[in-house]
């Protein structure tokens, strides 16, 4: 598991390029048959990646979680962007197909993850964070019929956003959040921008009641985001590429441009788990 401590905003603003890749990019999570695990200091988050080609893979805690099992003392949000593929929690086996998703809570101890076709791997996207309680394990679907241990999202959280005049048309899918799918502290989903819209949670915010993580997702090869964060007087950028991640701490802004349309996964993590508890940015107040 890869350790990142983390950093005043007085010192983010003197990082060189390279230096504010190291701190806050995920630069790769999906590995054949390997569990990728990044462990911030910031609000004690795990931002994860596996993908189960040929066999099965177990998730452990690992000596520096310092625990039994991986979620004894914690929660875990999970969004599948490959192939379908399987989840075994404590001996119940979960079907996850392309972009639905699992909360996993406190407790569970036994977790492996599978693919069903090797050519198409599942590719599980993980966030994990403390826990004090113990919710119910669910299957979220963002579409479907509901049945035992599965949820399906809600109208009211898919919400559209923006405008192709703006080139921020969007839309919002909320997988992990209170009434819905139920957590100590972590909230997540996933949002989507139509074709010739590329920009992302623009106008921008911060909050300061909780960090998020962003994977960027469904671009080629050639195609790249840039990622804007810290403080919004001081902006900084990383350029982010296909299936990578960004750790946002709470004092950040956190908002992209791409050279094309693209996905991301967000999770966040803190004290508060209102979506809409956010400090606006004005367009005119960015430096």
């Amino acid at each position: 598991m890869e350790l990142r401590t983390a950093s005043s905003p007085k010192d983010v603003k003197h990082y060189t390029t390279q230096r504010l890749r190291e701190e806050f990019l995920i630069p790769r999570l999906f590995f054949a048959d390997e569990i990728k695990l990044v462990y911030s200091h910031i609000d004690r988050i795990i931002t994860g990646g596996v993908m189960p080609v040929k066999k099965a893979v177990a998730l452990t805690a690992g000596e520096e979680l310092r625990a039994a099992h991986f979620l004894e003392r914690r929660e875990m949000g999970i969004i599948n962007i490959g192939g379908t593929g399987k989840i075994l929690a404590d001996g119940r086996e979960y079907t996850v197909g392309h972009k639905e998703g699992m909360y996993l809570g406190m407790g569970i101890q036994d977790i492996t993850f599978s693919s069903t076709d090797c050519e198409n791997p599942a590719k599980f996207y993980l966030n994990s964070a403390p826990a004090h309680t113990s919710y119910p394990t669910v299957l979220i679907r963002p579409q479907g019929e509901p049945e035992e241990g599965v949820v399906i999202v809600k109208e009211e959280n898919k919400v559209e956003l923006g405008s192709l005049e703006d080139s921020n048309h969007r839309t919002i899918c909320k997988y992990i959040l209170p009434g819905q799918v139920e957590s100590c502290q972590l909230v997540m989903g996933m949002t989507s921008l139509e074709p010739g819209s590329v920009w992302n949670t623009m106008p921008c915010h911060t909050h300061d009641r909780r960090m998020e993580v962003y994977l960027y997702f469904e671009m080629p090869e050639d195609a790249f985001v840039m990622h804007y964060m810290g403080e919004p007087e001081e902006t900084r950028h990383i350029v982010v590429r296909n299936e990578q991640a960004v750790i946002s701490p709470s004092w950040s802004i956190h908002s992209g441009s791409g050279s094309r349309n693209y996905t991301f996964i967000w999770g966040m993590v803190g004290e508060n788990q209102d979506f809409d508890d956010m400090d606006a940015v004005a367009n005119q107040e960015l430096m």
